[in-house]
């Protein structure tokens, strides 16, 4: 009989680069969804064939990183993290579709990630909380990929519920539901997919959580949530480790800043609230881009309450808060400054909070 399983994208409202650092995140599952169709077999491999690939992918059971690159690595990060934990998946052949656009910073690896992993252990017959499969999934994506990311995305993919955002508190792994329906008092979510694609297995990402590393060392503590006030990085020697971790201070507060202002539908202090924070993205820790901060700008010039990158960063999608009689104008005035700017036309649509990670007929 075919598993058939899915998961979703997600956008992060605020808190980027938190996740790491033990600190706080406020993401929302989006409604676009990989999907995955799996028939068990005896085999001892898995046969894995995707959209994103021209032939199928043959993948050991007994897989180690390196074995497999592209794409089809992160499903066999997902095999080998089941594996290490000591839950022996069967073969069989596995088919993958998605609606999530690659590299626009809505985490569509972990939308695969989860969908894989949720359909392998139901194939296994094995039944595990959320948080322990956020945590083998991101082992896939870390351990056997080389993409050091942290849980936000593989959490926010499997929490996610409609009309809700969730507080992610990193240090205690605690998800608490936060309601999240800008529609119900006049506004709008825009996510604004700039087309500039990005790759976390680069550089920069592992740069920027080496930087906040260094600056915990230096100040003597396990991570930067330990740092109980931004005037104590004033003893971190390497400013652009003291600016990297200034974000991150600063970020944490936005996001709790943000749980309080939305707690009262205060849509416009959320929407000052991202403001501040792509700023601080921008400034503090160099995460965005000329592309980026233009769209962004636009969107506040043209009447949004509030705009920001999400996602890791170096390219992807801005999200704008709008009253939702101005969507339509912040998406002309948007794309004709982008485009006045010889930038691709980037692609608008209005979004809401989705479903997570689950059995197809749960979707």
């Amino acid at each position: 009989m075919t598993i058939r399983y899915s998961a979703p994208g997600r956008i992060n409202l605020i808190g980027e680069h938190t996740d790491y650092n033990a600190g706080f995140a406020l993401p929302i599952a989006l409604p676009q969804r990989t999907f995955v169709d799996f028939d068990p077999g005896p085999s001892g491999e898995l046969e894995v064939s995707s959209v994103l690939g021209d032939a199928p992918v043959r993948i050991c059971l007994d897989t180690v990183p390196g074995d497999v690159t592209g794409w089809a690595a992160y499903v066999a990060g997902v095999v080998w993290a089941l594996r290490r934990a000591g839950i022996a998946t069967p073969g069989g052949t596995m088919t993958i579709t998605s609606e999530v656009a690659i590299g626009s910073g809505l985490s569509s690896s972990a939308a695969l990630e989860c969908a894989v992993l949720g359909a392998l252990l139901t194939g296994a017959g094995v039944d595990l909380d959320r948080v322990e499969q956020a945590r083998l999934a991101q082992q896939a994506e870390s351990e056997y990929v080389g993409a050091p990311t942290g849980l936000l995305d593989q959490l926010a993919s499997l929490f996610g519920a409609p009309g809700q955002a969730m507080l992610i508190d990193f240090r205690d792994l605690t998800v608490a539901p936060v309601r999240f329906d800008p529609e119900a008092v006049g506004a709008a979510l825009l996510l604004i997919d700039s087309r500039a694609r990005h790759a976390h297995a680069g550089g920069e990402y592992a740069a920027r959580r080496a930087s906040c590393e260094r600056a915990a060392a230096e100040l003597g503590v396990a991570s930067l949530r330990e740092v109980s006030a931004v005037a104590k990085l004033d003893a971190v020697e390497d400013p652009v480790a003291a600016r990297r971790a200034h974000h991150v201070l600063t970020e944490n507060q936005r996001v709790l800043d943000c749980v309080a202002a939305m707690a009262s539908s205060d849509f416009a202090a959320a929407g000052e609230l991202w403001t501040a924070s792509h700023a601080s993205m921008r400034d503090d820790f160099e995460i965005t881009t000329p592309h980026l901060d233009l769209i962004a700008a636009a969107a506040v010039r043209a009447g949004a309450l509030g705009a920001r990158m999400t996602g890791g960063g170096f390219g992807g999608c801005v999200i704008a808060l709008v009253p939702a009689e101005r969507a339509g104008v912040v998406s002309a005035v948007v794309s004709r400054a982008v485009r006045d700017a010889g930038y691709p036309e980037p692609v608008i649509t209005r979004t809401h909070a989705g479903r997570g990670a689950g059995p197809l007929t749960a979707v």
